[in-house]
């Protein structure tokens, strides 16, 4: 089936259309969740609550916007925010980069992310675990799920031009704790 075969069953209610959405779709979503939601069993939750509210509202998928994909991640991304600002204490950030230069460049940012060492790789996970809700799902879009940024605007609900600065203000935040190591 097509997404759009797909989009027709559902709105008609046949179990086959739903069936198929989720074959197709539920890992993605399902990995998306899990990155951000410790628990599998909550994550398998809010997995099943992205399609019920998938087929349910399947008359507001407007496929000149975004694929079916991006759509159910979308849906998935509010789910997760709202489950995670109700579950999770509320975290300190851990400061701004206000003493950092404002010029380093992106190739600069990737170049101190990235690394080999274990404890690097260690500390930056944690620090990862520390950012706020949004911030973490904006950096599991981009890195893990490898989103294009029109897609992740779409998403998060967030203009492209403001969330490319802040991608960058949340790498070079994690780049300046990162090298305080």
């Amino acid at each position: 089936m097509t997404d759009r075969q797909i989009v027709e069953a559902v709105s008609e209610g046949r179990h086959e259309g739903q069936t198929e959405m989720v074959c197709r779709y539920a890992e993605r979503v399902f990995a998306m969740i899990a990155r951000q939601v410790p628990d599998m069993q909550d994550a398998e939750e809010l997995a099943q609550d992205t399609f019920l509210r998938a087929f349910s509202r399947i008359s507001s998928y407007d496929p000149q916007r975004a694929s079916l994909s991006t759509w159910l991640c979308r849906i998935a991304y509010r789910l997760t925010l709202d489950f995670l600002k109700r579950r999770r204490p509320q975290t300190v950030p851990f400061g701004d980069t206000g003493d950092w230069p404002d010029n380093i460049s992106d190739a600069e940012l990737e170049a101190g992310l990235s690394t080999a060492k274990e404890e690097r790789i260690e500390r930056l996970e944690q620090l990862i675990g520390e950012l706020a809700d949004d911030e973490r799902m904006l950096l599991t879009l981009h890195y893990y799920e490898d989103r294009p940024l029109a897609e992740m605007a779409y998403i998060t609900g967030i203009e492209p031009g403001p969330l490319a600065k802040r991608l960058y203000r949340i790498r070079k935040k994690l780049l300046k704790k990162l090298s305080e190591i």
